[in-house]
């Protein structure tokens, strides 16, 4: 069988605690994939737990950017065939990268493989929710044997929102023509916006139905911040425009203010 090369880039932010869980979990692969660690703030308590974990740190030469160049760079530490950003306060079931490798090797057009996901709440796995539930129904064409191969279908699943789970997603940096995927001015949608990028390339965007990650819901995420301060809803605006008219837009972003709603604790 062919040896693929999978490689979790742990993209660590100050100091989380929930950092040592996501290295205990990208570690604990049935498929042994390869860690590294990067970061645009470099400090003792991500060091600390680099060698406790004997862990290579790769520092991000130009800090202060931005998330998205964050993300860029954290993609380019990532060696080999696929490349997971692994979200530090996330947790990667046992099986993921066997999933995500065995996904590869039936559709080797991929750009980008990704499963369903869970989310941890208050310490608690969660499997379903609204907004979990809206997230499905948007991705449930990418299950359909074929659909995938139809390029508009990315956009029009894009188009109604981000159902892609940011640290989910796989990476076959050997597929992807651009020199970056999410640099840009936003702070919140800047996964989707990716998504939006890689939707206009050749490629499949690769669905795997199953839940094999935990994505962490909490008041310290970015997320939540961003939420707070009422950043999303002008990004959410920004994005449907890329797809729809100025009336349309105006409507989806109603509903989708709804939304967000899911994120809080």
């Amino acid at each position: 069988m062919e040896t693929i090369r999978h490689t979790f880039v742990v993209l660590a932010y100050k100091e989380s605690s929930y950092l040592e869980t996501c290295i205990q979990s990208v570690l604990n692969q049935e498929y042994k994939s390869d860690v590294v660690i990067a970061t645009s703030t470099p400090n003792i308590f991500i060091n600390d737990l680099a060698q406790k974990y004997h862990l290579e740190v790769i520092e991000n030469p130009q800090p202060g950017k931005g998330i998205g160049y964050d993300f860029d760079f954290a993609l380019q530490c990532g060696k080999g065939d696929i490349v997971t950003i692994a979200h530090q306060d996330d947790y990667y079931d046992s099986n993921y990268s066997k999933e995500i490798v065995e996904a590869y090797q039936k559709d080797k057009n991929a750009t980008i493989i990704f499963p369903d996901y869970y989310e941890i709440r208050n310490h608690q796995k969660v499997y379903t929710n609204r907004n979990l539930k809206i997230k499905r129904i948007l991705l449930f064409p990418l299950r359909i044997p074929g659909i995938k191969k139809i390029n508009r279908v990315k956009r029009v699943i894009l188009s109604f929102g981000c159902p892609i789970c940011c640290p989910a997603v796989s990476f076959v940096k050997k597929n992807i023509k651009r020199d970056y995927v999410f640099q840009s001015h936003l702070k919140c949608n800047i996964d989707w916006l990716g998504w939006e990028r890689l939707s206009r390339e050749k490629g499949h965007f690769v669905f795997i139905n199953k839940k094999l990650m935990g994505h962490r819901i909490h008041e310290e995420s970015t997320t939540t911040d961003i939420i707070k301060n009422n950043v999303r809803t002008v990004e959410d605006a920004e994005m449907f425009s890329k797809f729809w008219p100025k009336g349309i837009v105006k409507i989806l972003n109603k509903f989708y203010i709804k939304s967000e709603q899911s994120n809080k604790l």
